[in-house]
């Protein structure tokens, strides 16, 4: 039996990255640097489409934005 892994960001820390646009909203939206707080931590992780696992992050204004995991870093 495998161990499994856990997602490397956690739901109240504050990070920053970049935003992720679906491919049907790339023509009217496009990705923006943000720094908030975790709120959820989505589907994709533990190596299931690990490529698009996100994460979803409250900002400042209270707009929630969602971003690739590998596109997101801790803030320190």
């Amino acid at each position: 039996m495998t161990r499994a892994r856990s997602a490397p960001y956690e739901v109240g820390e504050t990070d920053s990255g970049t935003t992720y646009v679906e491919p049907g909203d790339r023509a009217r939206e496009v990705p923006v640097t943000f720094t908030g707080e975790v709120v959820q931590v989505g589907s994709g992780w533990d190596g299931v489409d690990a490529d698009l696992a996100y994460l979803w992050a409250r900002l400042p204004s209270g707009r929630e934005v969602k971003a690739l995991i590998r596109d997101v870093e801790r803030v320190k």
